[in-house]
């Protein structure tokens, strides 16, 4: 949504008469329940209301100026949710009769048909005022009064006019008296002009009463039109508060609490449509739903009866011919001036029917000349609001003037609703055109297109057609879609080749989800008897499921039987693929040379194209697992920009999650983070999920951010991969899970580190899996093992390892290996052994320009060091850790080597020396678990004492918490 040109910029802000302010991004803490008392007890006693969903922000915005005694009015377009947010503002409340200060609340909400009845909103406001309260008016204003509420004759007279404003405020000052008084105001600019002028004289009067005006106000789509009526009905320092469009997600969540079900296609095409206006999503939800999609849509929703009539009023007024140049500008995909022209005929016509609809506000044209509709539901409810007939007009326009071929094509389609296959070739060529611009959608689109119009004579170019469509789909992302598609043609057609091509299209839209698709290869190799190239297909499928089932040896045989296949049908590009397959299965099982070999293999008879694209990736996996971290980096990288938008998605997603390996292990974490979330936004816009994308984010996290964001991605990884079936990135979707528990640095973590990162090592064992990630994965085991204090433990997983130790094994995984080592020896007493085995290992790891392993081991080195009161060694090694972690970006490692750190400059302190005797005491109570307040209340000090003392004690110790005071004073009492 954000996107689209037609949808208006989601600014959050208030403004007042005064000055104007900013919403913050987000609220400091909770939104509070209420506001804070302003005028008497009421304010703070009101009942609370849950914000909206994705108005929070707002809702905090609204109640702190109301807290502040200013008025609040909310603006938006019709449907914006106004309405919705001023409920949770001013919900109901206790009404006048109440005492001890409850709030009065006194509401109207004008309709349209209201605004030329005098005195109406007045009437609704006042209806709940007990009569007495307006029997104690004075004689003069109480009649007035009394007439404009239709008690009596009708006011006439200027001098009555006035004694009807006297009255109101001073009705509104009686009320105030017992408590305050909320006037709220749902829909001001329907409100009758007596009315509003009776508010706006009060509003002048109201300051320092208790008396709070809250409003909500439509304004037009985009700010144009007249201007808006708050500013003269409510008091001077009334905060704006404008109300902005949804974020997708909060439309999305809102649909489904409405019961649409809907598609991916139109759950997205409800979202462009609805631009984060909740009215419009619902209403088009629900239409969307009840229609059950449309195969000649062309792009468009249909727009419900009522929300037409809503929008459109004053469009179906105008003339017959400005409503076709309308309809042409909804209809083209880039409605151009001169597009518009060409297709009228007339530059003078074209520009006199836009005018028109300038005027009324549904659309402008930009200095270059594009036609923008002010709401993308405008353009929609246009193209629905014509007939059939007159929509195939349009498009026979758009198709005799439109140049680009791909939307010629499609307007050509749309223009001849029949079967014809001239169209039907047109369509195909200029999906074939899409794809190679890298508009996959765009490509499946035409292509059902094209199987829709192809004659009923020709069924064999008709299921060709439609299993284009659905690679192309499978492409985008559009599984549904794809799935459709291809289980058509492999339920209709009489041709073991199409069956073929269609179980093969099915066996691609599966992604890692392979688990239960066997049968579609069984059945597949049945029809494809005695055709290699299609032989050869299937068994590489077999390979891939064989993989990620985490058979290696079955894997490997049918990678193998691929490639032989390929290789006498002539069909490099399967034969590329099964070689590729071939490597990672074999560097998988700790075959590095097999590996290198059958990539060297196919790298010979690939061309450099698409078909190398998995080749290269495949390499730079194999360098990174060698730690040629640069090699893998530049490969990648080179891979992503030469691919671009002609990669599908998957592709897309396995060189990012690939990417986002190699940077974490070069140390550049925080370019891993960005990479996780491009990663994250291909999967959404392709509108499916992804085990490996939620690993990659899990493993960015990890290593550079946040240990909850961390294990919550791990887990929801481990999950997608099981529902998958995908024990090959189940494996690193534990492992990374397990990473996540043991860089919290503490005994909890280290106990979850050991559950999930035992059953990796089991899942390894079970598939064959020896590559050196695994043997890294029994490092960190053993280190987890070693913070629980259970190294004999560690030393059998530790031996385990180094019996899988060979003469290539990678540095890194030595020196991860020498790191667990030199930990459980230190634990164990033997604080030297276990120091020079650190030494070892760091020094292992400085010339293969792995940064955050480097910290992770100097931090090890310096924490022994510390232990052993080695403190200038300790210095040294975590200052650098430090200093290396920092430069990563590897969060969890600064942290924990600036928290080591922090333990030696206490120890070198002498601990609790340089600290005054009040602060000793400070510092025992607080790392004895004590709060703030109940250290204020033991030493009978106030909260804001106890806080500069706090501060004062950090500094001194050279801390920061109140975990690392905690540490810092242990050691000191330690010696």
């Amino acid at each position: 949504m954000s996107g689209d040109p037609r949808c208006p910029p989601s600014t959050r802000g208030f403004r007042t008469r005064r000055a104007a302010r900013t919403v913050p991004d987000r609220v400091a803490g909770e939104i509070p329940a209420e506001p804070a008392a302003v005028a008497g007890p009421g304010w703070s006693r009101r009942r609370p209301v849950t914000a909206p969903a994705g108005r929070e922000e707002l809702l905090a915005a609204a109640r702190e100026a109301l807290a502040k005694g200013q008025g609040v009015v909310l603006t938006g377009p019709a449907g914006i949710g106004k309405s919705t947010l001023l409920a949770a503002v001013a919900p109901d409340a206790p009404g006048p009769g109440a005492v001890d200060g409850d709030v009065t609340v006194l509401r109207c909400a004008p309709a349209p048909e209201d605004a030329g009845l005098p005195y109406l909103g007045l009437i609704d406001l006042l209806a709940p005022v007990p009569a007495h309260v307006l029997a104690a008016l004075p004689p003069g204003p109480r009649t007035a009064l009394r007439a404009a509420l239709l008690h009596g004759a009708s006011p006439a007279a200027s001098r009555d006019a006035l004694a009807v404003r006297v009255a109101v405020l001073e009705t509104l000052r009686r009320l105030a008296r017992r408590g305050p008084v909320l006037l709220v105001v749902d829909g001001l600019q329907w409100l009758d002009e007596p009315s509003a002028d009776v508010l706006a004289f009060a509003a002048r009067r109201v300051a320092g009463t208790g008396i709070r005006f809250v409003a909500a106000e439509r304004v037009p789509e985009g700010g144009q039109g007249e201007r808006p009526r708050w500013p003269r009905c409510c008091p001077p320092d009334t905060a704006e508060i404008a109300v902005p469009p949804l974020g997708d997600d909060d439309v999305a969540l809102l649909l489904l609490a409405s019961g649409a079900a809907l598609s991916p296609p139109d759950l997205r095409a409800v979202l462009r449509t609805a631009a984060g206006n909740p009215l419009y999503a619902l209403a088009l939800g629900r239409e969307a739903a009840a229609a059950g999609g449309s195969a000649e849509s062309g792009g468009f929703l249909p727009v419900p009866q009522g929300l037409r009539d809503l929008l459109l009023g004053p469009v179906r007024a105008l003339p017959a011919a400005v409503r076709q140049v309308l309809l042409v500008a909804a209809t083209a995909e880039q409605p151009h001036l001169t597009l518009l022209q060409a297709t009228v005929g007339s530059a003078a016509d074209a520009e006199s029917a836009l005018g028109h609809a300038e005027r009324l506000g549904v659309l402008t044209v930009d200095p270059s000349r594009i036609v923008r509709f002010t709401h993308p539901v405008l353009r929609a409810a246009v193209h629905a609001d014509a007939s059939g007939d007159a929509r195939r007009r349009a498009h026979a326009l758009l198709a005799a003037v439109v140049t680009e071929p791909v939307e010629r094509a499609r307007h050509l389609a749309l223009a001849h609703p029949y079967e014809d296959e001239a169209v039907a070739a047109r369509l195909m060529a200029a999906s074939d055109t899409a794809r190679a611009q890298g508009d996959p959608g765009a490509a499946a689109e035409l292509a059902a297109l094209a199987a829709r119009r192809t004659p009923a004579d020709r069924p064999g170019d008709r299921d060709r057609r439609l299993l284009a469509a659905a690679r192309f789909a499978c492409d985008a992302g559009r599984r549904e879609e794809a799935e459709l598609a291809a289980r058509t043609v492999l339920a209709g057609s009489r041709s073991a080749r199409l069956r073929v091509l269609a179980r093969l299209t099915l066996l691609g839209n599966a992604g890692q989800a392979l688990r239960d698709r066997g049968g579609l290869i069984e059945d597949g190799l049945r029809d494809a008897a005695g055709d290699p190239a299609l032989e050869a297909a299937l068994h590489h499928w077999a390979a891939q499921r064989e993989l990620l089932c985490g058979a290696l040896d079955a894997a490997a045989g049918y990678a193998r039987r691929s490639a032989r296949c390929a290789e006498r049908a002539g069909d490099d590009g399967t034969r590329i693929a099964a070689l590729a397959t071939l490597a990672r299965v074999r560097s998988l099982a700790g075959a590095p040379a097999d590996a290198e070999a059958a990539l060297d293999r196919a790298l010979a008879a690939a061309d450099g194209g698409p078909r190398s694209w998995g080749l290269v990736r495949m390499r730079a996996v194999l360098a990174l697992d060698s730690d040629r971290v640069g090699q893998a980096r530049a490969q990648l990288t080179g891979l992503l920009a030469a691919a671009g938008q002609g990669a599908g998605w998957e592709q897309t997603v396995a060189s990012l999650v690939a990417l986002t390996r190699v940077q974490v292990r070069a140390g550049e974490c925080r370019a891993a983070l960005g990479t996780a979330r491009r990663c994250a936004e291909v999967v959404a816009a392709a509108g499916t999920t992804s085990a490996p994308a939620l690993y990659a984010a899990a493993l960015a996290q990890t290593f550079g951010g946040t240990a909850e964001s961390a294990r919550a991605l791990g887990e929801q990884a481990v999950r997608a991969s099981e529902a998958d079936g995908d024990r090959l990135f189940l494996l690193r979707a534990l492992a990374v899970s397990g990473q996540a528990g043991l860089f919290a640095g503490d005994r909890a973590g280290a106990a979850t580190a050991v559950e999930w990162l035992r059953r990796a090592l089991e899942t390894g064992a079970a598939i064959g899996a020896a590559d050196p990630p695994l043997l890294a994965w029994h490092a960190d085991l053993a280190e987890a093992l070693v913070t629980l204090g259970e190294t004999a433990a560690a030393a059998e997983v530790l031996a385990t390892a180094y019996r899988s130790v060979r003469d290539g094994t990678p540095g890194s995984v030595l020196a991860a290996l020498e790191r667990a080592q030199g930990l459980r020896a230190a634990a164990e007493g033997r604080a030297k052994e276990g120091a020079a085995l650190l030494r070892t290992s760091v020094e292992r790891l400085r010339p293969l320009g792995l940064p955050v392993e480097l910290a992770r081991a100097l931090t090890a080195l310096g924490a022994v060091e510390r232990r052993a009161r080695h403190r200038a060694g300790a210095r040294a090694a975590l200052t650098e850790a430090l200093r290396v972690a920092e430069g990563a970006g590897a969060a969890p490692f600064a942290a924990r080597a600036r928290d080591e750190l922090a333990r030696v400059v206490t120890a070198e302190r002498g601990g609790t020396a340089g600290l005054t005797a009040t602060e000793a005491r400070i510092a025992a109570l607080v790392t004895g678990g004590a709060t703030n307040r109940e250290v204020a209340d033991a030493l009978f000090i106030s909260v804001k004492t106890v806080e500069g003392a706090l501060s004062r004690i950090y500094r001194k110790v050279g801390v920061r918490s109140r975990t690392a005071l905690a540490h810092a004073m242990a050691v000191a009492a330690a010696g």
